[in-house]
Parts: structure tokens; C-alpha cells; sequence
């Protein structure tokens, strides 16, 4: 065959390449609300460093620490629950009501090491209970708080009309929920018990569960909660220094006593950040458990109403995620969490100024405690997802960093 004769070959386009196709992700986009949150809890958690450092340094000078050692941990914890946070708000929350039992089954078993009576070694006996593990860095009655809302919100979900049932819809919620609190009782830990029940009748009544029945439930409840009251003694001696804080000389009153001087003390404007005397080893437990009189002594009237008002907006914020939620869910999921935070700072700030009696409740965002400064973190990312738009971001050939733009 001549070279005349021979067929034309025709060269083949060349498939583009991989890198060129559009890629294509998926990402998360923050409502207002869910940025408005961020910044107001990124605000709450700056101001509680302050604060903690101002109520702690002559606590941690006493004991033979520097001054700053509670701000380094708690400020260790920051950065871990920052960590969490932007894990949370980058997770699907959808994820949440598959592992709704299996946080619930954590949350118990770890609640029943703090009462085995051979665990004390890990869970020691601290100021007559046992609430924590390692010492004091974990406490489990924290997780098991979203436990209870994560799992009480999966249960509505999957009851659905049931739940306005007592026998279909409140019985069997009440049966795992009441396994923590009993384990909470045993700790003992009484606030932490009530406080479980109370989060499941939010939960639930948010999700369409009659009042009446928790109403019949809290008529039972009632003889039995108070027969364990009285078997509590520091529970009686809190309630009797509630109604007459001047009336004994026992420790909590003594407590709750200084902690009106403290408060009153700072007057409108406080006494200025750093010059509360109350620290200085008057006030119990300044840095945690009642450092709400130390912004009250030394920020003042406006400091107290500016923490309050802080806390109103979260609430605010989180009920409007909620409303907007993309599932059934999640709003319940929602609900549960901005009330387990803003019910627990109001209650903080409720004993501070003596309108409450003594709980126990720390400050979310402030008070020292790394569990309850992790989880609360953790809850307020899951509300930023739940506040989050998913979108598909397509993007063309991406371009070169390396490359310069004229």
C-alpha cells in the first residue's frame, strides 16, 4: 500500500483533567443567630477569665500556688472547649439522636462509678460527696445533663402522639431519667437530681406531653423528695439559712451571709476590678460556686445586670435557633440546651443575691470547672450547627497561591 493509500488518523481529544472538574463541597453556613451566640459566649467567656482570676489569686496563693494557677487551667480548659466547640458546630447535629443512647449509657455508667464503694480512689470524697472523678477534673453529672435533653428530645421524636400518654410517653422517659437521678441522690447530690427531672419536663412538654401528668408525678414525687431531704442535713441547713440567713452560724449560712455583704458592698458601680475583699478568704468557694458575689462586689449593680442581660440574649438567641431548627429534633434538642445554660446562671445568680437557696450551680462561662465550662461549650456548638445553613459550594480549577495577579 502506497503512502497515498494509507487511512488519515485523527488525533483523539484528550479527557480534561481531574483538577480541572469543578469540585464540589459541603459547608456550613452561620445564621445571625448563630454568630450573634458566638460572639456573645466568646464575651461571656473572656469576662469569666477575669473574673475568675480576680477571685481565685489570693485562694491559689494560700494553698501555695502561684496566683494565676486556676486562670491557667481553666484557661487550658478554654482552649479545649473552644476545640469542641468548633467540632460540634461543624458536625451535622441530625448525628446527635443516633447517639442519643449511647451518651445516655456513658453518662449512667459514669454517674455509678461515682458511688461504687470501690472506686474511691478514683472518685474521692469531696466536702461530704462524691460528684467527681480523678480528683476534680471530671464530673459527670455535666454530661449527663445533655444526655438527659439529648435523649429525652431522641424519645419525644420516636413516641411522637404517644407522648401525650402516661403509660406510652412519660413512664418510660421517667424510668431513665430517674436512674440518674437516684444515682445523683446517692452521690449525693440533690440540685443535680432535680435538675434532671426538671430538663426532661422541659423537653417534654416542649415536644407536646401534658402538664397535668408531671403535675400528678411532682404531687407523688413530692413526700418522697422530702423524705430524702431530711436525711440530707446540709440540704435542711440550706433551707433554713435561706429563710433566716441570720438566724444560725453554721457554715452555709455564714456562706450565703457573706456572699449579701459582698454583693451590697459593691453598691452601683462596684468596687473595681481587683479590690473585692470578700476573696480574702471570708467567702467559701469564691472562684466557683459563688463567683457571681465577686462580679456583684466588685463590678457592681451594672456588673450583675450586664451578666444577666448576657444570659438573656443567649436565651434569646438559642429560642430563636430552636423556632428555626431544620428538624423536629433538633428544636427540642435546642430548647432543652439553652435552658439547661440560662436556667443554671440564673439560678447561680438567684443564690448570690440570696433570692434562691444554696444549689451548688456554677456560673456557665465563668465559674471555674473545666466539665462544665467543656460542656457548656459543647452545647453552644451544637446550637450554632443547629443555627447553621448546609450549603454545596462549587469551586472552578483551583488557582495557584503561588501565582501573582497582575
Amino acid at each position: 500500500m502506497t503512502a497515498a493509500a494509507q487511512p488519515i488518523r485523527t488525533a483523539r481529544p484528550t479527557p480534561p483533567r481531574a483538577a480541572q472538574m469543578p469540585e464540589v463541597r459541603v459547608r456550613w453556613r452561620m445564621s445571625p443567630e448563630a454568630r450573634a451566640l458566638s460572639a456573645v459566649t466568646a464575651t461571656i467567656v473572656v469576662f469569666g477569665l477575669a473574673a475568675l482570676f480576680s477571685a481565685s489569686a489570693f485562694v491559689a496563693t494560700q494553698e501555695g500556688h502561684d496566683g494565676a494557677y486556676y486562670l491557667l487551667r481553666q484557661g487550658a480548659g478554654v482552649v479545649a472547649g473552644v476545640v469542641v466547640f468548633a467540632l460540634a458546630a461543624k458536625t451535622d447535629a441530625e448525628r446527635w439522636e443516633k447517639w442519643a443512647w449511647p451518651l445516655m449509657g456513658l453518662a449512667l455508667l459514669l454517674m455509678v462509678i461515682t458511688v461504687l464503694p470501690f472506686t474511691e480512689s478514683i472518685a474521692p470524697r469531696i466536702h461530704g460527696s462524691r460528684r467527681f472523678l480523678r480528683g476534680s477534673s471530671m464530673q459527670p453529672s455535666e454530661l449527663a445533663k445533655l444526655a438527659v435533653v439529648i435523649w429525652t428530645a431522641m424519645l419525644v421524636i420516636k413516641k411522637g402522639p404517644a407522648m401525650r400518654r402516661l403509660t406510652k410517653g412519660v413512664l418510660p422517659a421517667l424510668v431513665v431519667v430517674g436512674l440518674l437521678t437516684i444515682v445523683a441522690l446517692l452521690e449525693p447530690d440533690l440540685s443535680a437530681g432535680v435538675y434532671f427531672m426538671l430538663l426532661m419536663a422541659v423537653v417534654m412538654f416542649a415536644g407536646g406531653a401534658r402538664i397535668g401528668h408531671f403535675v400528678a408525678l411532682g404531687i407523688i414525687g413530692a413526700p418522697l423528695l422530702w423524705h430524702r431531704m431530711e436525711k440530707l442535713q446540709y440540704v435542711l441547713l440550706r433551707m433554713t439559712s435561706f429563710f433566716d440567713p441570720g438566724s444560725a452560724t453554721h457554715e452555709v449560712s455564714y456562706q450565703l451571709r457573706q456572699s449579701l455583704i459582698a454583693v451590697g458592698s459593691g453598691q452601683l458601680f462596684g468596687r473595681g476590678f481587683g479590690q473585692g475583699h470578700q476573696q480574702y478568704g471570708f467567702l467559701p468557694f469564691p472562684f466557683s460556686d459563688f463567683i457571681g458575689s465577686n462580679v456583684g462586689e466588685e463590678w457592681g449593680f451594672v456588673g450583675i445586670a450586664a451578666i444577666i442581660a448576657a444570659f438573656a440574649v443567649y436565651g434569646t438567641l438559642g429560642m430563636r435557633i430552636a423556632r428555626r431548627a431544620r428538624t423536629p429534633f433538633l428544636s427540642l434538642v435546642a430548647i432543652g440546651l439553652t435552658f439547661t445554660v440560662v436556667s443554671t446562671a440564673f439560678i447561680h445568680l438567684g443564690v448570690v443575691i440570696g433570692l434562691l437557696p444554696t444549689t451548688g450551680l456554677t456560673l456557665p462561662f465563668v465559674s471555674y470547672g473545666r466539665s462544665n465550662l467543656l460542656l457548656s461549650l459543647l452545647s453552644t456548638g451544637i446550637l450554632v450547627n443547629i443555627g447553621s445553613v448546609r450549603e454545596r459550594v462549587g469551586s472552578s480549577v483551583p488557582t495557584d497561591p503561588l501565582s501573582v495577579v497582575a
